[in-house]
Order: structure tokens, then sequence, then C-alpha cells
């Protein structure tokens, strides 16, 4: 009989560690170890971690290795299609995380139904939900699925031995942290269990060639959940973002080693599913209202692709000793600053108000960029002076209140030209590169932000 051995595992980096520790000593987390009993592993076990092709094993010369064009899948969604670097690679094995009720196992169904109906039978392996309950939800979402198969198991050996037999042109593991396999004692969701479940899975996508798409859950803190190695055993890491009470949703790539991690795909949440949004611009500006003060509109790059947001500003004054900053959509910090800049460059008091800032939509822009409309945003609420409606106001504040170049600027510029703005306010550095030639369009460059103030306001 085997001996029983027990081991700590960090649940946030993988560190194994003899004894409990209150700090991980690799990643310095606390209380993070976790017990676990493990056993000796067996040859069928570690048979598990031999290569995929043994052949690989001895060197080779780079130019003699035959590379073969192998097609990319299209998910039938352009805009996973673009995050992915044009589609699934045969063989992949891909991660999408995000927060609970995003939309995960929504989006993974409808993109199983697609592939099902272009390229044949996909395995769509469900260890939080029945087959009825899936069955209830593609009723939901319109997918018939004749070619698509649900298994509600939470057995991996079981999973695999099914996907090996139909050999499916995609396998979908919702979630990982659902699966355990029989090579270890510890429960689902344990350091061990995902590090095992993740390793066989890679292993079966690489030797069958049948692409994989598993859903991790996220910590409180956004992190995805298990060990930290999990990412670096994928080939792809998506998130999936978004505010749950906001219809908007943005998939970003973290990792993708088959194309760029630049790009976005943007959703939209509606009673049949996720959908595509097309023109993200015209539906965020939609219902802009014009000579309204504290309103500004900013271009940021999500991704490589420039978005119009409309940004608002509401400032008044304080009721108590210690005047509240608030900003949804926008970093807290970024804002402290440009209130400090805004009374040390520009001579405004601020010391007595209550400044609040929201980003239209429920994104999220960090991007410096969007600096210079957070400030004249705020200053048109406090003079009570509209911004034009149709200008457009990009940069990135220093410190010394001067007007730092941003990059993109002519693409920018292009989107909200296609939206009917003809007025920009662009750092001076820009201003110089931008080679327009739209009718109409007039481009302002500014070095400091009392000359953006003056230009905007008069």
């Amino acid at each position: 009989m085997a001996k029983v051995k027990t081991v700590y595992f960090c649940n946030n980096c993988g560190a194994e560690s003899a004894r409990w520790l209150g700090k991980c000593p690799q990643c310095g987390e606390w209380n993070t170890l976790v017990e676990e009993v493990v056993r000796p592993t067996s040859t069928k076990g570690a048979a598990a971690y031999a290569p995929v092709d043994r052949s690989a094993t001895k060197p080779v010369a780079l130019s003699e290795i035959k590379t073969e064009d192998s097609p990319r899948m299209s998910t039938g969604y352009d805009e996973i299609d673009r995050v992915l670097g044009g589609g699934i690679v045969p063989g992949a094995l891909m991660l999408l995380g995000g927060d609970p009720g995003i939309g995960k196992s929504t989006i993974l169904l409808q993109v199983s139904g697609r592939i099902a109906d272009r390229f044949g039978k996909v395995l769509y392996a469900s260890g939080e939900e029945s087959q009825m309950q899936l069955k209830l939800r593609a009723e939901r979402l319109g997918i018939e699925g004749n070619q698509l198969a649900v298994m509600a198991d939470t057995n991996l050996d079981s999973i695999l031995q099914e996907a090996s037999q139909h050999k499916p042109a995609l396998l979908v593991i919702d979630s990982i942290q659902t699966m355990f396999t029989d090579a270890l004692d510890s429960t689902p969701g344990s350091v061990g269990q995902v590090r095992e479940c993740t390793a066989r899975l890679l292993r079966f996508a690489k030797e069958q060639g049948v692409p994989v798409i598993i859903i991790g859950h996220v910590t409180k803190d956004g992190n995805i959940a298990g060990p930290r190695m999990l990412e670096h055993m994928v080939d792809v890491v998506l998130y999936f973002e978004g505010e749950r009470s906001y219809q908007f949703r943005i998939l970003r790539g973290i990792k993708n080693r088959f194309g760029s991690t630049s790009e976005s795909g943007l959703f939209v949440m509606e009673e049949e599913g996720l959908a595509e949004l097309v023109n993200p611009s015209a539906t965020l500006l939609a219902e802009r209202t014009e000579e309204e003060t504290g309103s500004a509109v900013m271009a940021y790059l999500e991704g490589i692709r420039p978005i119009l947001v409309e940004v608002q500003s509401l400032v008044s004054t304080t009721a108590f000793g210690m005047p509240r900053r608030t900003s949804i959509g926008y970093d807290l910090n970024r804002l402290i600053i440009l209130l400090a800049v805004l009374e040390k460059r520009c001579g405004l008091t601020l010391g007595n108000k209550d400044v609040y800032v929201n980003v239209i939509g429920g994104l999220k822009v960090n991007e410096p960029a969007c600096d210079l409309s957070v400030a004249v945003a705020i200053v048109s609420n406090l003079k009570n002076r509209p911004v034009p409606a149709d200008m457009v106001i990009l940069g990135e504040v220093g410190l010394t209140g001067n007007i730092r170049s941003i990059p993109r600027i002519e693409q920018r510029i292009a989107e909200a030209a296609k939206m009917g703005f003809t007025r920009f306010v662009v750092p001076a550095g820009n201003s110089k590169q931008v080679k327009t030639n739209r009718k109409g369009i007039s481009i302002h460059g500014v070095t400091t932000v009392q000359e953006a103030m003056q230009l905007v306001f008069g």
C-alpha cells in the first residue's frame, strides 16, 4: 500500500512546502498555503507528462524542420477572431477568465453552436450545469445544436475518453476548477487537481490537434484562481470584462502565442445573448445632448481601436470639511493629480469642492490620453460653460501643466470625423504629425492646460 504523504501548496503560485507557513516563500503572499494529500505518482500518471512527440527530444537543425500551414478555424464572430489573431489555431489550449455572471458560459456556448454548424461536432463539458440547464440556455440563445454535444461531468478522464472517440472540432471545459482526475486524491479545485487537469488537456490538444477552451474562475482581485503556472501552460489567455449593471462587455487578450495581444473585442448583452458591437462609438454617444455643462468627448484606445466616449463631471461646494473625489471608469489617483494641476497651474479653487467623474457606458479608461478631456469636463461644470458639441479633446496632462503627445492620433481623428466631429484639441507635438486632408476639419495644437482652457472656453 502506498504511503500517504501530506504537503502544502500555494493557491497563488503553486509552490510546494513540506509544512504549513503563514507566508509563501516563493510569491510572498500570506495565508495561501493549503493542505493536500498526495500519493506517489504511478507509471500511468507519469506517462501523462511524457513528450507529445518523442522525436522532438532529439536536437534537429531549425532549417530541417518542416512546417505545414494549418488554417485557423473561424469562431463565427469577427470580434473574437480579431482578438485571437484570425481564428482558433488547431491544437491550441485557451483559457477564458472573468467575473461571475459576466457571460463566459454564454459566449462559449454561442461560439460552440456556430463552430458546430460550420466544422462539425463540438463537445461542451460542464461541471456546473446539468444537460437540461444547458438545453434551456441553448433555447434562449437560439442554438439548435444538432452537432453540439453537451456532457455534464466533472471527471476529466471520462471527458477525454469521449473526446478521443468522437474527435470533435472543439472541446470546451466549463470550468477547470470543477474538474478532477483519479490520479490524485485531492478535491476538485485544489492546486494539484487544477495543475494535473490542465496538463492532461494540454497533452490531449497537442496530440489530437483539437483546440480546447477552458473557463477559469477569478479571485476577488480579478486574477484567475488556481496556481499562477496555469496561465503559463496555456497558449492563449483571454479576459471577459464589463460591469454587470451595464450591457457592454470587452474581450481582451492577455497572452497569445499565435497573434498580438493589442486587439480587443466589444460585445453587448441582449435578451438573445451576446451580440457584436459593430459601431461602439455611435452606441456610446447615442444619448448625448448638446449644450450640456460638465460633458466632454474623448477618443481612447481599446487595444488599437479608437472609441469615442463621453465623460461627465459634477462639481459642487462641499458640505463637509474634507471634499469628496469620486470617479467611475477613470483612475481616482489620476483624478486627484488633475485637480492639483488645475489648482496650481490654472488658479482654480477646488479645495472646497466635491468632484465626481463618470465615464458613460460603464467602460474603464485608464489611458493617459484621456487626461485633458477629463480636465475640460471638470472646468466646464465648475464655470457652467458648455464644451462645443463638435469638439473632441485629447492629450496627456503632466504635473507641470504641459500637454504631452499621445499615440495613434490620426486613427483617433479619423474615428471622430466619421461621427461628425470637426474640431480637435490635441497636443502641439501631435498636430504636426496629422496628415489628414478632410474638408471642414480644424486641428488646434496646445502646449499647456491654460492654453487648452482658453481655446475651449474663450
